[in-house]
């Protein structure tokens, strides 16, 4: 299948999975995972009717965004940001993921500042708890929320998560479910400079489930172009 009809199928389930969890498909954005693909493959993609682009990597966000391989859609950042690359998104990608510590979170806001702005970001939430991956314990989120919500130009506009890998995508539901729960309770709080617009997860292995439980951004990849090809890059 070509990447137009990769995208109308996965916007015709992410419809389906909407409805399910009794929402409009509008209320659901797809962010095209574009790790490992070109500038005319992106295009292609933002052709189709994505509502995103997410970049992982700051190389190819830079490569890519002066090709502009982007004209015409949102541009995230979706991937694990060292601290010394945060001044090539910040300013550049409209909203960041993947702010997985207080001290990322102090960068941004750092480098916003010097720009003039203020940058939109999610805060990710290591849900399974595991050593090998990034981001906040579900613990410590209300306080690393309490003390960003103190940075004057950083704006918190949701949670992102990546759950463990599963056999099957009914096996991520209760990861779903708990960051649903957080979302709501940090919510809750009414802190400045944090409101609960975003709440990005499921990728193309099961963004429906995701979805069922309350995510309104899915990052999906190779369900639009296709299994990468590691070997090649």
């Amino acid at each position: 299948m070509s990447i137009a009809e990769n995208v109308l199928w996965v916007k015709k389930n992410i419809a389906l999975a909407a409805e399910r969890s009794g929402r409009a498909p509008s209320e659901v954005l797809l962010c095209a995972a574009t790790k490992m693909n070109d500038a005319d493959r992106v295009r292609e993609a933002i052709a189709a009717g994505v509502d995103i682009c997410g970049e992982n990597r700051v190389q190819e966000l830079c490569e890519k965004n002066a090709a502009g391989a982007y004209e015409g859609c949102p541009l995230h950042f979706i991937g694990h940001l060292q601290k010394n690359k945060v001044k090539f998104v910040v300013g550049t990608a409209a909203l960041i993921h993947s702010v997985d510590s207080v001290e990322l979170a102090e960068k941004i806001d750092a480098a916003a500042k010097k720009l003039g702005i203020r940058q939109d970001i999610l805060l990710e939430v290591n849900i399974g708890n595991e050593e090998a991956k990034s981001g906040f314990a579900p613990g410590e989120l209300l306080c690393a929320a309490e003390k960003i919500s103190h940075f004057s130009s950083v704006q918190v506009r949701g949670l992102m998560a990546i759950p463990p890998i599963c056999a099957s995508p009914e096996e991520n539901r209760p990861y779903f479910a708990q960051m649903k729960q957080l979302f709501i309770d940090i919510g809750a709080k009414k802190y400045d400079n944090i409101h609960m617009d975003f709440l990005s997860m499921g990728m193309s292995a099961d963004y429906e489930t995701a979805i069922e439980e309350g995510a309104n951004i899915v990052r999906v990849g190779t369900g639009i172009f296709g299994a990468r090809d590691y070997g090649t890059k």
